[in-house]
């Protein structure tokens, strides 16, 4: 990634994207992702554990909450629940997710919750560890209408991804219709789900334009509004980040 940041950068600016958010997967890498966004004032950092992840340290809320105090490191996450790629018992996950949750609210920092054939117990536990104090975003959102509009209660955005492109992403462009402007957010997933016309590449930021798009072709409004309002909304949301320039979209 490092060595692409520069290509990364420039068409990022070519297609009008402001901003971008490098998403923390494992304490691992952490210092990598770190050091992006400390190496350009367009970018911004998470710290989490991804569910998926089984063979990484497991953080406990202190490492969470501290690391959370660097001043490029704007939300805790990606986490949450994944019982699509894993079976059996999976309560681990569910504590790993609360011990997430619990950083958030200490550091003051919002989630960024992944939820994969699992949005009950997502909830659930969003709202037994009072994740909405914290806030968030429901990122690379999939789910119905009905799981938008109770993460939406608990104060929560919802990110639409490429996945809003695909044809066969009949109901998501129902959800995407439906989700008020001011509560939503675009993003890539990348290096995966690039929306059409780049499906099937390895995905980037640049490519977040396409998904802005899409959603304006949907609601019938300009590329112009929803640039506005998803900008607006990253820098309402991730309130830390610091603006260094005007943005269009803000992945």
């Amino acid at each position: 990634m490092a060595e692409h940041l520069p290509d990364f950068l420039s068409r990022m600016t070519e297609n009008g994207v402001g901003h971008a958010l490098c998403v923390g997967v494992d304490l691992e890498n952490f210092p990598k992702v770190r050091a992006l966004a400390e190496s350009d004032p367009r970018l911004f950092a998470s710290v989490g554990l991804h569910p998926d992840y089984t063979d990484c340290r497991e953080p406990d809320m202190e490492e969470l909450v501290s690391l959370a105090q660097h001043p490029r490191v704007v939300a805790i996450g990606e986490t949450g629940l994944d019982y699509y790629r894993l079976k059996g018992d999976l309560s681990w996950q569910i504590e790993r997710f609360r011990t997430h949750i619990r950083a958030a609210r200490a550091a003051g920092k919002p989630l960024i919750v992944h939820t994969r054939a699992a949005a009950e117990d997502t909830l659930r536990v969003m709202a037994e560890e009072g994740a909405g104090e914290a806030g968030g975003v429901m990122h690379c959102f999939t789910e119905t209408l009905s799981v938008a509009e109770r993460a939406l209660d608990m104060g929560f955005f919802i990110s639409f991804s490429g996945i809003v492109t695909f044809k066969n992403a009949v109901e998501l462009k129902a959800v995407a219709r439906a989700v008020p402007l001011s509560r939503m957010l675009v993003e890539t997933d990348a290096p995966y789900l690039a929306p059409v016309p780049h499906r099937g590449r390895s995905n980037e930021p640049s490519y977040v334009r396409h998904v802005a798009e899409e959603i304006a072709r949907l609601r019938g409004i300009s590329f112009e509004e929803v640039a506005t309002a998803t900008t607006a909304n990253f820098f309402s949301l991730f309130a830390s980040a610091v603006p260094e320039q005007k943005a269009e979209v803000s992945v």
